[in-house]
């Protein structure tokens, strides 16, 4: 018995080591701005109030609406200025695509809230390098 439950505990421990590897590989590189408040009406849910983790997809990510309510897990992981060299906070954010940033006026992937942008990097460099995907 003792045998099998370390072999269970084997499997598992090789199924979670792949998951993160896949979800490592399969990031993507982009850009991300950030905008501020008010955040409604957005055009994915009108007057909807969807808190502050939230986000704005270019045309990279938007899909037609389809990327309305989808969730994304953002990182910092460089900067794009000289002004701000190290922008980066550490970790990253979860948002959930609620608006269209439509070009020529979106310079980004993603367009994060005020809020999410904060909490991954610092607000004075405008513009950062991030890998993202969706969770």
């Amino acid at each position: 018995m003792v045998e099998g439950t370390r072999a269970a505990a084997m499997i598992m421990i090789m199924a979670m080591v792949g998951a993160t590897l896949v979800s490592v590989a399969s990031a993507i590189q982009g850009t991300a701005t950030f905008y501020t408040p008010p955040y409604v009406p957005s055009s994915c849910n009108g007057f909807q109030n969807d808190g502050v983790m939230i986000a704005a997809a270019s045309d990279a990510i938007w899909n037609n609406r389809a990327a309305c309510n989808k969730r994304y897990s953002v990182r910092c992981t460089g900067g794009t200025n000289s002004g701000v060299p190290q922008p980066c906070r550490g970790g990253s954010v979860v948002v959930k695509i609620v608006d269209y940033c439509p070009p020529p006026g979106c310079q980004a992937t993603i367009d994060l809230s005020q809020e999410a942008f904060a909490m991954i990097a610092d607000p004075n460099a405008g513009k950062i390098q991030i890998e993202y995907n969706e969770v």
